[in-house]
């Protein structure tokens, strides 16, 4: 139930289906006033949302920040890398389909061939609600192989469908000291989430953000008038993950 309600929240938290409503109600309203009040509600959040400058500044608040490689002064003995980053349903099956967030899966394997991580634990299945596809984990499995990296240094998670059932499958997998020596890998603007289930978890995993959405600073017109679909898809996945963490904190899961 619960996870069935929090995939259905994520659908409700984008901008873009706010203003959709918005301007449909409007043609359903018969107040000539109201009418009125629901368009100019709609352009108003549209402008706002898809501000490129807002979106990235709020972004940049949120994302947990990189961490330099010559930062790093310890071997771990597991990455753990979440997954969220391919297309479980494209054809034909014989190739992996990354989607946005491949960095997750690139900078995986560039920290197991510095030697920063001795081995890689992919974890997740299928969060999917209606529909299962392709155990994301496996196709990923298929993708660090062709990148190099031995099988036997691989562990696969594919029975989970989110971030909680993640870090509970891991730690049922793990033990001694394999369990305290691990670095944690996924997107900047998931991090805090998933760090906060592995804790709950039992584990203390350092962390390493990927898949930045946030750009440097700019001043210029087109980041501070021009609307971008880019600020939009921004506030989606801040208010899905806002709105991911209040869910999993009233349920016990962070």
């Amino acid at each position: 139930m619960f996870f069935t309600l929090s995939k259905i929240l994520g659908y409700l938290t984008s901008p873009l289906v706010w203003v959709c409503g918005l301007l449909v109600a409007s043609l359903i309203v018969k107040s000539k006033r109201w009418k009125t009040r629901l368009q100019y509600s709609s352009i108003v959040i549209l402008l706002f949302f898809s501000n490129d400058f807002i979106a990235n500044e709020v972004m940049r608040l949120w994302e947990v920040s990189p961490t330099p490689y010559s930062k790093i002064d310890k071997v771990y003995s597991y990455g753990i890398l979440l997954t969220g980053v391919t297309s479980t349903d494209n054809q034909p099956e014989d190739r992996v389909y990354f989607q946005r967030g491949a960095d997750r899966v690139v900078h995986t394997v560039d920290l197991y061939k510095r030697g920063i991580i001795k081995k890689i634990l992919v974890a997740g299945g299928s969060g999917r609600l209606l529909t299962t596809g392709r155990r994301e984990a496996d196709d990923i499995v298929k993708a660090l192989s062709l990148m190099g990296v031995p099988r036997e240094d691989i562990l696969i998670e594919n029975e989970s469908r989110n971030t909680t059932e993640s870090a509970h499958n891991v730690k049922a997998m793990l033990a001694g000291p394999d369990s305290v020596n691990l670095l944690l890998i996924t997107s900047a603007f998931h991090m805090r989430r998933s760090e906060g289930c592995f804790r709950k978890a039992g584990m203390t995993p350092d962390t390493f953000s990927t898949d930045f959405y946030t750009h440097p600073r700019y001043f210029t017109p087109d980041v501070l008038l021009v609307p971008k679909i880019e600020a939009l898809k921004i506030w989606q996945k801040l208010f899905r993950e806002w709105t991911g963490i209040i869910a999993y904190r009233l349920a016990g899961y962070i």
